[in-house]
């Protein structure tokens, strides 16, 4: 950017006071020989070159010269030169500091183009530190301009992409900044730089094959900036589809791996309870002369497994309707010591004679629950727990307080859970691999209290270890109304 006039006339003043400070000083104050104001002026005039440049400085080695002329040459106070070798030394003195001031000039300006390369690499640093933020496509090329405004201070950026003819922008809209230029760019296939109007323009390139350009508003970056720039956009771009297909993929294959879960449990759970009944049919109409004790066996197992499947149905039925928000929850202020008086009153005849011990502190808040859905999410877990636990291992019941939320946790000293079933222990119909044939069961109890836990606002979580057994926690919102008004 071209300096304003004054400031510039202010410098050359400046020089022209400097030079005639040193001669006044040296005249007046200080009397020396000519070498040593020869040196002190190059060294002025060195000093002038490296802060404003070389215009000033030459201004002042000519000034400085016809000083050193006028003051301290013989005939002193006047523009001539009695002896000839002054000449040469008076010639030797102005090229040595017109030199002196190039050479000085040269190096600054070489030592601010290293700091504003520098500075452009730093910058090229953060942009590429941010792309790598993003891993969806869409989000990325929305936030590339925003960075690049951001992080390089320019004040607008276009970004086109040639499959989709789409811009993505960030600042004012720049009416040079339009479609048909920057299409201009992915067909040029390489920088331009507008100085004049402030307009950087580079291809972005993968490879060798253009997918789009770049346009910059309100500053000139360098060539190589904007190439790298072009390419670090291909290259995260890339990298952020990659990411997404990785995922897309991923997630495929876990779908995959889920309904392949979930397929064997239901045949498993359907057909159990059918081949049972289908047997006893079976034996009772081509075997007439049984006795009455194996007829009686044959429908009691003919009744059990029609329960075993009607229970499948309705819990089934129940979850849909879960599930479609279609339970209308009676909302009550309750002790968490009703619902779980509530759940083991119901599992009393399954759990039979196991130990169950309940842990809750006193003086814990209430919570809002539909007792009756909160009763059945509990009983859900309480069983499970009988199920897949030794006979003679207790049950444990605990509650406890967390923020806003009250945890309920439901603990056994089973076989536990591995890793990789944890994240499909609460979908439906799953059960166990180690467990299904060991163990009845729907594969509906936890997905249904999970469902139930959820209705509340509330959320269920597992926690497991191979070999020691496994907890399920479910986290219900304090009535804080309630427990406000106690306290």
């Amino acid at each position: 950017m071209r300096e304003p006039f004054p400031s510039r006339l202010v410098r050359f003043a400046c020089a022209f006071i400097i030079v005639f400070g040193i001669s006044v000083f040296y005249r007046r104050v200080l009397p020396v020989n000519p070498t040593t104001v020869a040196l002190t002026f190059l060294l002025a005039i060195l000093a002038v070159s490296t802060v404003w440049g070389i215009a000033v400085s030459v201004f002042m080695s000519i000034v400085a010269m016809l000083a050193f002329n006028y003051y301290f040459l013989p005939p002193i106070g006047t523009l001539t030169i009695a002896d000839p070798q002054n000449w040469v030394a008076l010639f030797a003195f102005l090229v040595v500091s017109v030199l002196a001031s190039s050479l000085s000039t040269r190096a600054r300006q070489k030592a601010e183009d290293a700091s504003d390369r520098r500075r452009e690499i730093e910058k090229l640093y953060a942009f590429s530190q941010g792309l790598l933020e993003s891993g969806n496509v869409i989000q990325l090329l929305n936030r590339i301009p925003a960075q690049i405004v951001n992080t390089f201070e320019v004040g607008a950026a276009a970004l086109l992409l040639a499959d989709k003819q789409k811009i993505y922008r960030s600042g004012p809209v720049i009416p040079r900044l339009d479609l048909d230029s920057l299409k201009a760019i992915v067909a040029r296939e390489e920088p331009v730089i507008d100085v004049p109007n402030s307009l950087c323009f580079t291809p972005v390139r993968l490879g060798v094959r253009p997918i789009g350009s770049l346009g910059i508003s309100g500053t000139i970056l360098s060539r190589q900036t904007l190439e790298a720039m072009g390419t670090l956009i291909a290259v995260a771009m890339e990298r952020a589809r990659a990411i997404e297909q990785l995922g897309q993929t991923e997630a495929a294959r876990e779908g995959e791996r889920l309904r392949t879960a979930l397929t064997d449990s239901v045949t498993h759970n359907l057909r159990t309870p059918l081949t049972s009944i289908k047997a006893s049919v079976t034996n009772l109409l081509s075997n007439p002369g049984l006795s009455d004790a194996q007829k009686r066996e044959l429908l009691t197992i003919i009744n059990e497994e029609s329960d075993r499947l009607n229970r499948l149905v309705g819990e089934a039925g129940e979850m849909a309707r879960l599930d479609a928000g279609e339970v209308e929850l009676k909302l009550e202020s309750h002790p968490i010591e009703d619902v779980i008086n509530a759940a083991l009153r119901q599992c009393k005849t399954t759990l039979g004679s196991r130990a169950v011990s309940v842990v809750v502190p006193e003086g814990l808040p209430p919570v809002r629950v539909d007792l009756g859905l909160m009763k059945e999410a509990l009983a859900h877990l309480i069983e499970n727990a009988n199920q897949y636990s030794p006979a003679e291992d207790p049950v444990t019941i605990t509650a406890e307080l967390s923020g806003d939320f009250l945890v309920t946790s439901v603990a056994d000293r089973g076989a536990g859970i591995d890793d990789l079933e944890q994240s499909l222990i609460f979908e439906k119909f799953y059960r166990g691999k180690d467990q299904r044939f060991l163990v009845q069961g729907t594969g509906m109890g936890l997905p249904i209290s999970k469902a139930i836990v959820a209705a509340h606002g509330g959320g269920m979580s597992l926690t497991s270890q191979r070999g020691h057994g496994s907890v399920f926690s479910f986290s219900l919102p304090v009535d804080r109304s309630r427990a406000a008004a106690a306290g």
